[in-house]
């Protein structure tokens, strides 16, 4: 494993760090997280070399932190930095920062958080909690030894980002980046206006949510195999980010042992600027046939559900994009219908908007489910 040094501090986290919002769960309810398996490969992660987990409150629907807690038990907990985030959307006023803090720690049975961040910030959230004076909040939950740095999630557009980073001495951030969001949210400007601040910079969404993985259109899978056809399309999207000089932690959500053996055996290869101009252009033309043909930029990160109607909101994007990128609306219509009888399609959407609330990238839900109900019923 290669480590990177985190910011200004004498630090050094794995290139690979481990995303704790993907693991394996049972009968696909994401709620019951498959303990055994996700210990076995968190363990595995660790003794390999990976030194940074990262939970947080929300994930599998609460359950996230209390599993992390149990699986770096028998000494496993002293050899990691872990990450977690404070739900600053559920907080009302300056105590409920603090609150949500103590929980953390109780469900993560940890004495402190290495690596805390304000969790999911945009414009409106940041407003409402900075007014609740949560920067006071960090500091004294440093000073008591709660957390030992301070960092916020992000999603939302370079100008707020750059207003964040300027209100507070941050020590780090986490921003989505991949080969296809260079210029999404904080994109490319916000790495390196971060970096330039002195801020680590941990990298979400590296290979957007598994798409950039295993939902390439065949002329992109043809020219990644043209490149090498030893190597899969996620060591090559990691590898792009990790090329970036910027970026201190790459985190993977990661399903399956498979995906844990195979991401530490590409952070061999994590060097920055160690990619050629060849791989590079071919990075870029994959960047194009897949902008071209998807038609929905969901990253499948389920902020959106559940929802109240239960209807399986990333689910029916995915059909809808893979209809496009794979040139097959027949299989997708096919599929939408499996989703009619079930009574969960588009048809029932109420059109509440929760779902568009709490959705990262702020896809307009309503419309789009509307257009895949027009296109695919």
């Amino acid at each position: 494993m290669k480590y990177r040094k985190f910011g200004k501090y004498d630090v050094e986290l794995s290139a690979l760090g481990f995303g704790c919002m993907r693991l394996p769960v049972l009968n696909k309810d994401p709620s019951k997280i498959d303990e055994e398996k996700a210990t076995n490969m968190l363990r595995y992660a660790i003794d390999n070399g990976v030194n940074y987990v990262d939970t947080a409150y929300p994930y599998h629907q609460g359950n996230s932190e209390l599993f992390v807690g149990r699986a770096l038990k028998n000494g496993y907990r002293e050899k990691v930095y872990l990450a977690t985030k404070n739900p600053v959307w559920l907080a009302n006023k300056y105590q409920d920062f603090e609150k949500y803090l103590d929980e953390q720690l109780k469900k993560l049975d940890t004495e402190y958080i290495d690596m805390y961040l304000l969790h999911s910030l945009d414009k409106e959230r940041w407003n409402k909690i900075y007014n609740l004076e949560v920067l006071n909040f960090l500091d004294e939950a440093k000073s008591k030894g709660k957390i030992k740095f301070a960092g916020f999630s992000f999603h939302d557009d370079f100008k707020t980002f750059k207003t964040i980073v300027d209100s507070y001495n941050w020590d780090f951030c986490q921003i989505q980046y991949n080969y296809l969001d260079t210029h999404f949210q904080a994109g490319i400007a916000g790495l390196k206006y971060a970096n330039r601040k002195g801020l680590a910079v941990i990298i979400m969404e590296p290979i957007r949510g598994g798409k950039l993985a295993n939902k390439l259109p065949k002329e992109a899978l043809d020219i990644f195999s043209n490149l090498d056809n030893t190597k899969s399309p996620a060591y090559w999207a990691l590898r792009w980010v990790w090329n970036h000089p910027e970026v201190t932690t790459v985190l993977s959500g990661m399903s399956t042992m498979e995906q844990v053996i195979e991401n530490i055996k590409t952070a061999d290869d994590s060097d920055q600027n160690s990619l050629s101009e060849k791989e590079l252009k071919a990075i870029e033309q994959v960047r194009n046939i897949y902008k071209s043909k998807s038609k929905i930029d969901c990253t499948g990160c389920n902020y959106c559900v559940p929802c109240k109607n239960g209807i399986p909101i990333p689910t029916i994007f995915s059909i809808y994009n893979e209809g496009y990128i794979f040139d097959n609306l027949i299989e997708a219509k096919e599929r939408y219908q499996t989703l009619i009888k079930q009574g969960i399609d588009a048809s029932i959407c109420e059109e509440c908007g929760d779902c568009e609330a709490e959705c990262p990238q702020h896809l307009p839900i309503r419309s789009l489910l509307k257009q895949v109900k027009n296109e695919l019923a």
